[in-house]
């Protein structure tokens, strides 16, 4: 059965007056801005669980090579694609993790995972589930915005943003438990831990979407956990150092222990108009009460298909580069896409 750890205070709901109000038109322009910039508001009402839920790709034209090398520096955009679902609860994702046989799982941000086999790799029927199963589907702060995994045990744990939780899944998704770790009780709701990763090692690094400050455009509070979140140890505060104005998404490890950082930034919400940008940092340089930090190697601009970029993944390849995907959060919105990009680069490329 699901279960709290003690000492962890629960959230309290909204008194605010507006909170007790019927929304009035007025509000929804502000809400629309305010809801995708740096945090995302849009949900999805609960569907049924669906075993195997239809998936369609659509290519999507890409720039000529030379302006995208001028962006991508060494990424290769192999190819990008939209995709839609007969699935009424599709989309909204905002985590990705590889899956055997070259499938991808994207986890969305109601805490539903639709694993499904990318187009060149062996075909299988897409598969749609609860993450968070039970009593757990029925909660306000199921917001999952962040996972990683265990590869050699298939144990996944998700960070959930509106409680600022994180929660540790059997590989079945049969049973969970979660714990709110002390070091991120104070992180604002609808911009807490975007950001998680499970590094070769075993410590856990999560990442606030929001920045350190109102007027910081840059530093992000961190956590560095010496192993499993959920063991309670002592943890490690940090900054993490980004791209000026651009919130924390999601983060992956390459093979060779550095860490790439996927970073979004709303530029116009009339019509929804994003940029994007990848980060380089090594775990090793993380410090207690210092700064890490980190270096630009990708820059995703409105010249490309972009979208609101939420999700990375990292494949390893038998060439010694690794495969990158992408994943947008289309947050269920009619002026928005699904969009998965598949990138190659070779990582002694890369600062």
């Amino acid at each position: 059965m699901p279960r709290e750890r003690p000492g962890q205070a629960l959230l309290q709901p909204c008194r605010h007056p507006l909170c007790r109000q019927p929304v009035r038109r007025v509000l929804l322009a502000l809400l629309l801005i305010l809801g995708l910039a740096p945090g995302t508001w849009f949900r999805q009402p609960a569907d049924l669980w669906n075993s195997t839920a239809s998936l369609r790709f659509a290519a999507v034209p890409l720039p000529p090579k030379a302006e995208l090398a001028r962006h991508l520096g060494a990424f290769e955009l192999k190819q990008a694609w939209s995709l839609t679902s007969d699935y009424s609860a599709f989309g909204g994702y905002s985590a990705l993790l590889p899956r055997p046989g070259g499938r991808l799982m994207a986890i969305a941000d109601n805490a539903r995972l639709f694993e499904f086999s990318p187009p060149s790799t062996r075909y299988a029927p897409s598969i749609s589930a609860e993450v968070l199963p039970g009593r757990e589907r029925q909660r306000k702060n199921r917001d999952t915005e962040a996972a990683t995994e265990d590869p050699a045990t298939g144990t996944v744990w998700v960070a959930r943003e509106d409680s600022n939780a994180i929660s540790r899944i059997d590989p079945a998704f049969r049973s969970f438990v979660n714990i709110r770790p002390l070091a991120m009780r104070d992180w604002p709701r609808n911009v807490g831990p975007e950001a998680m990763v499970r590094l070769h090692d075993g410590r856990f690094v999560t990442i606030e979407e929001g920045f350190a400050g109102w007027f910081e455009s840059r530093l992000h509070p961190a956590v560095l956990f010496p192993r499993d979140p959920l063991l309670g140890d002592k943890t490690a505060d940090f900054t993490f150092a980004g791209s000026p104005n651009f919130s924390v998404t999601d983060m992956a490890q390459l093979p060779d222990g550095r860490v790439l950082i996927l970073q979004r930034r709303l530029l116009w919400p009339f019509p929804l108009h994003f940029a994007g940008r990848i980060m380089i940092a090594d775990p090793a340089e993380i410090r207690p009460g210092a700064v890490w930090q980190s270096i630009e190697v990708a820059k995703l601009t409105s010249t490309m298909p972009v979208d609101n970029f939420e999700g990375m993944a990292i494949e390893p390849r038998a060439d010694g580069r690794v495969t990158v995907w992408l994943i947008s959060d289309d947050n269920h919105a009619a002026t928005q896409r699904t969009l998965l990009w598949k990138m190659v680069v070779d990582p002694a490329r890369l600062p």
